[in-house]
């Protein structure tokens, strides 16, 4: 199960989880989001870091791309498969999608070939970071080749659901920790996203 630790903005606290058992650190440049990433420097990292936008140019995100040296990008906004066709040129994409009663699983067969992952997270007017845990129920009709990482008010308590949802779709390849797993935005509580990435790898 790979595991994404996103909204980070503080060295220290980056530092202390680059020796954790996880996969992905994910960096808000998002400047409306309270964990936005206002720092020039970025610790040196043997963990991906994943570089997450909303609906941002892509000059922007290029330079960005350029300036810390990114493999990852995570869109989360409204960006169309022709913006992914272009980012994908120069880095993995990962295609976040806000899931409600609404959302059609179909509409998104036409991202697959530019998107490393998809990313299912909580509708809300703020793209992310809410602490609100959707329908995962929704998911079941999901019959895409393409691996998916889940997200939206994942905590411990849900360790127990996210083993049996990854039971029924094996297309489920991770899990992104935000808000439940912070003592303030952007400074992760290091204890209890090691006590999850332990059980959830049981």
């Amino acid at each position: 199960m790979i595991i994404k630790v996103c909204g980070l903005n503080n060295g220290d606290n980056i530092n202390q989880l680059m020796k954790l058992d996880l996969d992905f650190m994910g960096i808000i440049f998002y400047k409306k989001s309270s964990r936005f990433f206002s720092s020039a420097v970025l610790p040196k990292s043997e963990k991906k870091y994943v570089a997450v936008f909303v609906d941002e140019s892509l000059d922007v995100i290029k330079k960005l791309i350029n300036v810390y040296q990114f493999e990852y990008v995570q869109l989360h906004g409204n960006e169309d498969e022709e913006f992914c066709n272009e980012l994908s040129n120069l880095c993995n994409v990962i295609k976040a999608f806000r899931i409600d009663n609404r959302f059609d699983l179909n509409d998104i067969e036409k991202y697959s070939k530019y998107c490393k992952y998809f990313l299912f997270d909580t509708f809300t007017e703020y793209y992310g970071g809410s602490g609100k845990k959707f329908n995962w129920d929704l998911l079941l009709n999901y019959n895409h080749k393409k691996d998916f990482i889940l997200s939206g008010g994942i905590n411990s308590e849900l360790i127990s659901s996210i083993k049996k949802l990854k039971n029924q779709l094996p297309n489920l390849i991770g899990v992104d920790l935000n808000s439940k797993f912070e003592i303030k935005p952007g400074l992760k509580d290091i204890n209890k996203v090691k006590k999850f990435i332990k059980s959830i790898k049981k």
